[in-house]
């Protein structure tokens, strides 16, 4: 979600790099994200991730038909009060507008999605044909927005991250904002998808967020006006003989854009480094893999994906692509709040390797895998199925990633553009 090319999941992407096939890959021929998952807002593939999707999972039968067969060979009374129900509704109910009374499909949308809400997960979400269509064209990146992406903490939706150079970001919006109200909605008990569909729109217009900030007394609203996005994926400097890499998204480029990036090391100066995933929310599994390679010996454990207690484990590792001889004496990876999923996979994974250790502040601990069904009635079933776990078998959801040296960067840091978790990681390494 940090650039303007169009871009699709990597079996689809022919301007990037071939992946390597993955045990998940080979596995019904799926495409491997990772990341919040829907609650991207602005136009770019890469941070629809978190997911397991591809043809492979398409089922035969459609939702409707699927209903009135389950209903037809119901013969005892595990479904007979949910029919009982339905029939009441329909004898009884009385709209008191004058809409439109919805239709048998709406109806049985509506079911299932309480359903799937029932299991209290807010990453497995049922997406009716419209939603599901307005999620293929989020992949595509056929869309403007604000340029930041949410999540459900502690059941609130909350801000993960701005990019930079958004209006989310030029708003005043920061990472951990609780989102309160959206326009005139509120957002309790909100699914992520719900209120990606209230906050993006078209370009030029505006949408007015109420948030509330940890440490203020009141709720505060901002307007953000939409448009379209253009984020860069990777940007360097020097500071005080430390080389930096910012890195802002997990894409299809980031790994050639890393490739560039190192090779702008090793051709510089610098023997230390900073790699700085701050605000990062995720993207490509195959992009974390790829750029943790550059650091980690073949073979190294990178990233674990448990689907149970019991159950396989995938272990995905590092394909060797060392640096070698030109690798930093000293590297630090910078984390917080707004670092998720393969931000965290790659931070885990360095500092559990001991090859960086981890400044600033705790992780937002987004860990779960989902898989994309796709149902022939054009619905879909985002669910999850799986936990991404460090190398030593930490899930990251537990609690996301703990720095080990915690420096705060408070709100009026930001407004006043001071940078103490970087300053620190530079001290750090000049010691």
């Amino acid at each position: 979600m940090h650039t303007t090319h169009t871009q699709t999941p990597e079996t689809g992407d022919t301007n990037a790099e071939a992946p390597s096939t993955t045990p998940t890959e080979q596995r019904a021929a799926r495409w491997s994200l990772l990341g919040v998952g829907l609650a991207v807002l602005f136009a770019s593939a890469t941070f629809f991730s978190g997911f397991h999707m591809g043809s492979g999972a398409r089922l035969e039968a459609s939702i409707g038909s699927w209903f009135v067969g389950a209903h037809a060979e119901e013969s005892s009374s595990e479904l007979g009060e949910f029919w009982n129900v339905w029939q009441l509704l329909e004898d009884k109910f009385v709209s008191a507008t004058t809409s439109d009374a919805l239709t048998h499909e709406e109806k049985i949308w509506g079911a299932i999605g309480g359903l799937v809400d029932s299991y209290g997960d807010p990453y497995t979400v049922y997406l009716p044909p419209e939603d599901a269509e307005m999620f293929d064209e989020d992949i595509s990146g056929n869309f403007s927005g604000v340029g930041m992406e949410v999540g459900i903490r502690d059941d609130v939706l909350t801000v993960i991250a701005p990019l930079p150079d958004t209006p989310a970001e030029q708003a005043g919006l920061h990472a951990g904002d609780r989102i309160v109200k959206i326009d005139d909605t509120t957002t309790d008990g909100m699914s992520i998808d719900a209120a990606v569909r209230l906050i993006r729109g078209a370009r030029g217009t505006d949408v007015v967020l109420t948030i509330y900030r940890k440490g203020d007394a009141e709720f505060t609203e901002i307007t953000v006006t939409r448009d379209t996005i253009t984020i860069p994926t990777i940007k360097t400097e020097t500071r005080e003989g430390v080389f930096i890499i910012s890195l802002y998204s997990f894409n299809a480029l980031a790994d050639s854009e890393m490739q560039r990036a190192l090779r702008d090391f090793v051709r510089s100066d610098a023997t230390k480094l900073v790699l700085d995933v701050r605000g990062n929310p995720g993207g490509f599994l195959q992009s974390a893999v790829s750029i943790a390679s550059y650091f980690l010996s073949t073979g190294t454990v990178v990233v674990r994906e448990s689907f149970g207690e019991g159950l396989r484990e995938d272990v995905y590792r590092s394909n060797g692509r060392v640096l070698g001889s030109f690798a930093p004496e000293a590297m630090v990876v910078l984390i917080d709040g707004g670092s998720a999923s393969a931000s965290e996979i790659l931070a885990g994974a360095l500092s559990e390797h001991g090859v960086a250790t981890l400044i600033g502040a705790q992780t937002f601990g987004k860990g779960s895998v989902q898989e994309l069904v796709e149902l022939k009635d054009g619905s879909s079933l985002k669910v999850t199925v799986a936990r991404w776990l460090t190398p030593e078998g930490v899930s990251i959801s537990e609690a996301g990633l703990t720095p080990d040296i915690e420096v705060e960067r408070t709100p009026d840091d930001r407004m006043n553009d001071i940078d103490p978790q970087l300053d620190e990681a530079i001290n750090f390494l000049n010691r």
